[in-house]
């Protein structure tokens, strides 16, 4: 089995060899850029399974790359963790918006940054075994296929999304706290922010446009899908 390739996004070198160690000592491929433009040219020629992605760069922000990213369709797909500094929120919540999966902040343990590589990789193969389709009115949730469609139209989702829609449609009427939603979706064991739920929700709706209706909000609870 061919081992997976991440690409390492970061100006700082030690970071970069920190990663590069600890990546590569669990298995993984690293190939690594220094600044945005060639992270965008790495991501579509090298084709990576996954990105992480530093929120300040030289030249480019990492927001930017990050947007570019999911706006290419040969790279939109790709799973991505940004690195944010500690008091970077705002980096982070608007990084959550632009498209990426999941953030871990500087300083970060190098043993939870590739345990979080792994349940994301894991994120994208998981659904592949459950030979399933869900109709709901206009909207089809294809899990072999790993395909979302809208009256017949693809909906482009990244990997964290699809499982989300996945997890809510086959619990369908049963509300979902947010904190459950981060242990079966993100795969989380300890809590944290409760928003990267409600961003990824948000996001979500976006996509999914008349067929939101689908997802109700719980006030103070979380989230479930219902038949309209």
């Amino acid at each position: 089995m061919a081992k997976s390739k991440i690409l390492v996004v970061d100006d700082e070198q030690d970071v970069t060899e920190l990663l590069e160690f600890n990546l590569r000592s669990a298995g993984y491929d690293v190939i690594s850029a220094e600044d945005g433009p060639a992270a965008l040219k790495k991501a579509r020629e090298g084709q990576p399974d996954l990105i992480i992605l530093d929120v300040m760069l030289p030249d480019m922000e990492g927001t930017d790359v990050c947007k570019e990213l999911r706006r290419d369709a040969s790279t939109a797909r790709i799973p991505i963790i940004m690195l944010t500094a500690k008091a970077g929120e705002i980096d982070r919540v608007l990084g959550l918006e632009l498209g990426a999966d999941d953030y871990v902040t500087k300083p970060f343990s190098p043993r939870e940054l590739v345990l979080r590589v792994r349940g994301l990789l894991r994120r994208g193969q998981a659904t592949e075994e459950q030979q399933e389709v869900i109709n709901v009115g206009d909207l089809t949730v294809d899990i072999p296929r790993h395909l979302v469609t809208v009256k017949g139209k693809k909906v482009d989702l990244t990997a964290t999304e699809f499982k989300l829609i996945t997890t809510l449609v086959q619990r369908k009427g049963r509300v979902q706290s947010r904190e459950q939603l981060l242990q079966d979706v993100w795969e989380y064991d300890s809590l944290i922010d409760t928003r990267t739920v409600d961003t990824h929700m948000r996001r979500l709706r976006e996509k999914l446009g008349a067929a939101a209706r689908y997802l109700d909000t719980v006030r103070g609870v979380g989230y479930r899908f219902i038949d309209g």
